[in-house]
């Protein structure tokens, strides 16, 4: 039986408060370390990049070495740009993309490489469990299976790589494995259980009824605490591999939209918010839990408050597609300045980010990227607006689908590495025709950051926590001209996007041999 939530609030009295707090994010493109101080100002970031393997169409794995590797890397470098000494840290907080299932032996090796949230192998896997127990699984674990989740990605293991499966004894979740490797200790919180599709809600343990819907041996689920809760201390091993002191304690952590969300200040029903990142996603904190399938639905950090997410496959990804495509040089400071001077519309030029299929709201791992409407006279400034205008187009059409659905929004708060860019800003403002908010901060590693403040007392709740340590930075309001302009380009956005799904299918048949 797994073990019940438990609350860990005493485990950080008695030690001595100090002033600074180290957030790791795993991203889906590199992993970012960053420390603050308890005013949430930034002393010192450091990242290392990690890389994607795509052994065949519509799949992705990564290494769980390399990411260990980069840790090792961008924490030291986070460190020296603070300036401060190892022993100044008061916790460490991970986090890392949602749904990611590390299996390891019972030496503590790792079995094969991670299948990543973005992963599609496991449509037919999906498609059977949703068929077979879908609204069990979503009575208990409050989201529809689709090849997105550990479970699925589970069912997929056991048809096709039993023998991997046989040799398991732990599962980890990707924040979970890299805090096993600096503290030895295997745990892991609600949005990350939730998020694996094999826990109860309700109970807030794992759940018997999901596991043995894959025949899966619950001795492999570590068990599950708070995301404050102490998750162990940094080894000696770990110490002499990435600087951090020894004894450093570690809190448990989230996934990374969930300390992304609660990090920019969406600590209120009705806050949304749009993450321009490796994928495009969608948020909105709701008053308990809002189920709508197949929009997803996690925990929040706040009590009492979860979460809607809904997201896209490509989003900076898709930037840097085109970045390494078209502007090898001038990189992406190139594209921002020339979709910034290239009017509205790209002079007719579309584009559909679907360059792994996609997620939201089609759920069709065959859709295809394209840019319509190409003539001669179009260049790199056009391919450029149109990229960016996709992208947004795509936000639009998670929002329209999350609304059809009786999901409300206010203003958006704006994160991921795409936010710095002024004119995407506005373009995102003048297509969904919402207020876009930005804060300082924004990186799931500053989430990370303030979730160990809080496990760590440095913070009395998460309400102080964001208190002290979240300011806006600009706002960005639509332009009512330039929104009237995108409500019609929206519409051929959705036809073309109609008419050219039968093609994307019948061009994979022909090409796969189907």
């Amino acid at each position: 039986m797994s073990p019940m939530l438990v609350s860990t609030e005493s485990a950080f009295q008695g030690r001595t408060v100090t002033q600074y707090l180290l957030g790791i994010d795993l991203g889906a493109g590199s992993l970012k370390a960053t420390l603050i101080d308890t005013h949430g100002r930034i002393k010192g970031e450091g990242a290392h990049a990690v890389t994607t393997a795509v052994p065949h169409f519509g799949w992705s794995e990564q290494d769980p070495e390399e990411w260990f590797k980069a840790l090792c890397a961008a924490v030291p470098r986070a460190i020296a740009a603070a300036g401060i000494a190892p022993g100044a840290i008061a916790a460490i907080g991970i986090s890392a993309g949602a749904h990611i299932p590390v299996l390891t032996d019972e030496h503590d090796n790792v079995l094969r490489p991670a299948i990543m949230w973005n992963d599609q192998r496991a449509a037919a896997e999906a498609a059977e469990l949703h068929a077979r127990a879908g609204e069990q699984i979503i009575k208990t674990a409050l989201n529809r299976v689709n090849p997105t989740w550990t479970l699925a990605m589970l069912a997929w293991l056991q048809k096709h790589e039993p023998g991997v499966m046989a040799r398991a004894t732990k599962l980890h979740l990707a924040k979970d494995y890299l805090r096993y490797r600096l503290t030895g200790s295997w745990a892991t919180d609600v949005s990350d259980a939730i998020g694996a599709l094999m826990a109860d809600n309700a109970t807030g343990t794992w759940s018997p009824a999901l596991t043995s819907l894959i025949g899966l041996d619950p001795a492999l689920l570590p068990p599950i605490l708070p995301a404050t809760a102490l998750g162990g201390h940094i080894t000696p091993a770990a110490s002499a591999l990435t600087g951090l002191k020894a004894g450093t304690p570690v809190v448990v952590g989230a996934n990374d939209t969930t300390v992304e969300f609660f990090g920019v200040g969406a600590t209120r029903p009705g806050i949304g918010g749009v993450k321009l990142a490796t994928a495009g996603v969608l948020y909105l904190a709701t008053q308990g839990p809002a189920v709508h399938p197949p929009i997803s639905c996690y925990p929040h950090i706040m009590p009492g408050l979860y979460y809607t997410a809904t997201g896209t496959n490509s989003c900076a990804s898709a930037h840097r597609w085109l970045r390494d495509l078209m502007f090898a040089e001038g990189g992406f400071a190139r594209m921002d300045e020339l979709a910034a001077q290239t009017p509205r519309g790209a002079r007719g030029l579309l584009f559909h980010p679907y360059l792994q299929g996609e997620r939201a709201p089609y759920w069709d791992p065959l859709l295809r990227a394209d840019f319509v409407g190409l003539t001669i006279s179009h260049g790199p400034a056009e391919f450029a607006r149109a990229l960016y205008e996709g992208l947004a187009f795509s936000i639009r059409d998670l929002l329209m689908a999350a609304r059809g659905l009786g999901l409300s929004f206010g203003a958006i708060r704006l994160m991921g590495g795409g936010a710095r860019s002024a004119a995407w800003r506005q373009i995102i403002a003048d297509i969904t025709g919402l207020t876009i908010e930005r804060t300082e901060a924004s990186d799931a590693s500053f989430g990370a950051a303030l979730v160990a403040g809080i496990g760590a007392g440095q913070f009395t709740s998460p309400e102080e926590a964001v208190a002290n340590c979240v300011r806006l930075l600009d706002v960005t309001t639509p332009d009512p001209e330039a929104q009237a302009f995108y409500d019609q380009l929206f519409g051929l956005y959705k036809e073309t996007q109609a008419a050219l799904a039968d093609i994307n299918h019948r061009l994979h048949a022909l090409t796969n041999g189907a």
